[in-house]
């Protein structure tokens, strides 16, 4: 039976190469937005990793710059101190322009033992910022006012750099860097989706903000109690403009900027929808309209079928494993390129993504395939040997 079909395949392979070119391209299209899909739910299954509710973001410039770098940390001291003792207030940090939830992004490289690990989200905060977004440790400490006078530069990293450049090792207490700027690990923080529910956390370094690089903050995240309103951001914006001179305020709340960053994150996938949206619909059209043709065009076929004995549901069949077959040349000839794209890390995702990306992918083109064929394989069935042959 299968000879024959890919016989009756090849005699029409003019006509099938543009139904299987028609289904390449769809599956190609489909595989990319099962690609995303399947990336951003793995992302939003993982858990945020800090606390973005009642936390206010203000952005400021410094107006007045004192150029001194220990009385300018003094000077943001004091203010915290006055913006802390409003009831309101539960804790306020400084940190750089990379806060969370937006798409200013500060990346460097990580070096250990001679080797450079790039793509490392690098973070200036202060002492409070832990507690500010109410960060996980899972090792060690976040850090204090002892890292001030100590011999090597702290820092905190999450737990995802830790397991790409010192898998299951104990980090606290290890010293990187080079001679001329040794840093030591004090703490190993849970992983923070700080670019939306549907980014990777990605592997992240925290330093703290010391009297050289205090110039260039520009940013304070202050949690705020449940009950802060417009009443009291009036208040705090009047604070601080007041006590930053020639200052440019501006009070963001960080569950607004989430809603925004998430908005932003799902754009390429609406648009790849609506691309495999018009593909599917026109690679259903094809389908109905190649079977349709095909049974007119074979209706003394399938008579003299029926007339020696071949039952409705064989004749239904004949003509869904035709189609099944020509979508697997096409599925096998895209999945070949598919498969490349673990092969050659094309968007540094991990291979579980691609490769349960191609398995839906195949299943949504078989899903179409058979319900697109089950309607003019019905109709195929109900032609009545009589009426076929004396038509012929």
């Amino acid at each position: 039976m299968y000879r024959h079909l890919f016989k009756l395949i090849w005699n029409k392979r003019k006509q099938n190469f543009l139904l299987m070119s028609e289904m390449l391209v769809s599956f190609l299209v489909l595989f990319a937005v099962f690609t995303l899909l399947v990336y951003y739910y793995q992302n939003y299954k993982k858990p945020m990793g800090f606390e973005y509710k009642n936390v206010w973001l203000v952005n400021y410039s410094n107006g007045d710059k004192i150029h001194n770098g220990d009385s300018l940390k003094l000077f943001y001291e004091t203010l915290k101190r006055e913006i802390r003792a409003m009831p309101e207030v539960k804790d306020i940090s400084l940190s750089s322009s990379n806060v969370p939830l937006t798409q200013s992004m500060i990346q460097n490289g990580f070096f250990y033992k001679g080797k450079e690990t790039n793509n490392v989200n690098t973070y200036q905060v202060d002492d409070s910022y832990e507690n500010v977004l109410q960060m996980k440790m899972l090792e060690g400490r976040w850090f204090n006012k002892t890292d001030a006078v100590t011999n090597t530069v702290p820092i905190v990293i999450n737990s995802s750099l830790k397991e790409e450049v010192f898998g299951k090792e104990q980090v606290v207490g290890k010293i990187i860097g080079d001679d001329k700027a040794k840093k030591q690990i004090i703490g190993v923080v849970a992983d923070t989706k700080f670019k939306g529910d549907y980014e990777a956390s990605g592997m992240a370094s925290f330093s703290r903000i010391d009297s050289s690089s205090i110039h260039w903050m520009g940013k304070m995240l202050i949690r705020v109690t449940a009950d802060a309103g417009p009443a009291f951001e009036g208040r705090l914006y009047k604070k601080i403009a007041g006590y930053i001179e020639n200052s440019n305020v501006e009070i963001e709340h960080l569950i607004n900027k989430r809603k925004s960053i998430n908005y932003f994150a799902l754009v390429p996938m609406i648009v790849l929808s609506i691309v495999s949206c018009f593909l599917i619909i026109n690679v259903a059209l094809g389908l109905f309209g190649v079977l349709w043709y095909n049974i007119n065009r074979r209706r003394g076929e399938i008579g003299l079928r029926r007339a020696i004995g071949a039952t409705g549901r064989s004749v239904a069949s004949q003509l869904v494993i035709e189609t099944m077959i020509l979508a697997t040349f096409s599925l096998i000839i895209g999945a070949f390129f598919a498969v490349q794209f673990p092969l050659l890390n094309v968007f540094d995702l991990s291979t579980g993504v691609y490769m349960t990306a191609l398995v839906l992918s195949i299943i949504f083109i078989y899903l179409l395939v058979l319900v697109c064929a089950f309607y003019p394989g019905r109709q195929a069935a109900a032609i009545y040997p009589a009426v076929a042959l004396h038509e012929e």
